[in-house]
């Protein structure tokens, strides 16, 4: 019997501190208000109290300093730096919940008022061909291969009948040149890795050259 086993995501945060002290305040209150009484977080570190003092004491600050009282400016800094101190002690305890239970780790981080960061797929980069500065010459992308591989070329003027190789390079992507303006050409590529050696030809890629 195979038994499946499905991977799940770990959900992170990204903390995004808002510069303008403004933005702050709003930020920091909305985080306190979603804590409170929140059943995931019965004994949040820092605790809503301090939170809501720090933000508080910021909102108080930034009154003052807006007033531009002597020396009121870096009492307000101060103030910002002690709040900023305070959520980065919180995103590292909300994280630790989050990873508790990873199947809602999202819904639990969004639930404290911070925000999921977000992961963006690194695929393999495709295999494409697209016009070249010049005329009559054409860039070829190959798929990684992977380091200390080489990428053997052709291309075919003929909807492939014949084809024609292009330079060896130790990179997965070359430029060719000298190609008949206003023709589609077809271009396709194999791989010599140190492992596995020489691979197949690839699927042909078209485009009209220019």
């Amino acid at each position: 019997m195979t038994t499946t086993i499905k991977s799940i995501h770990r959900a992170t945060i990204t903390l995004g501190i808002p510069g303008k002290i403004a933005d702050l305040i709003l930020y920091a209150t909305n985080i306190v208000q979603k804590l409170t009484n929140n059943p995931s977080f019965p004994t949040p570190t820092p605790t809503v109290a301090v939170l809501a003092a720090a933000v508080n004491d910021l909102h108080n600050a930034e009154t003052t300093a807006l007033s531009r009282a002597k020396g009121s400016a870096t009492v307000r800094n101060d103030k910002r730096t002690a709040l900023v101190a305070l959520l980065q002690q919180l995103d590292g305890y909300v994280q630790s919940v989050a990873d508790a239970t990873p199947e809602t780790g999202a819904a639990i981080i969004e639930s404290a008022g911070l925000t999921v960061r977000k992961n963006t797929p690194r695929g393999k980069r495709p295999f494409a061909a697209k016009p070249g500065a010049l005329s009559g010459t054409v860039v070829v992308t190959a798929v990684a291969a992977g380091q200390r591989s080489s990428y053997e070329w052709q291309y075919s003027t003929d909807g492939g009948k014949t084809w024609v190789f292009a330079p060896a390079t130790t990179q997965g992507k070359t430029s060719i040149a000298g190609l008949p303006a206003g023709t589609t050409v077809q271009f396709r590529y194999l791989a010599v890795t140190p492992k596995g050696g020489q691979g197949d030809w690839s699927a042909a890629v078209s485009l009209l050259v220019k």
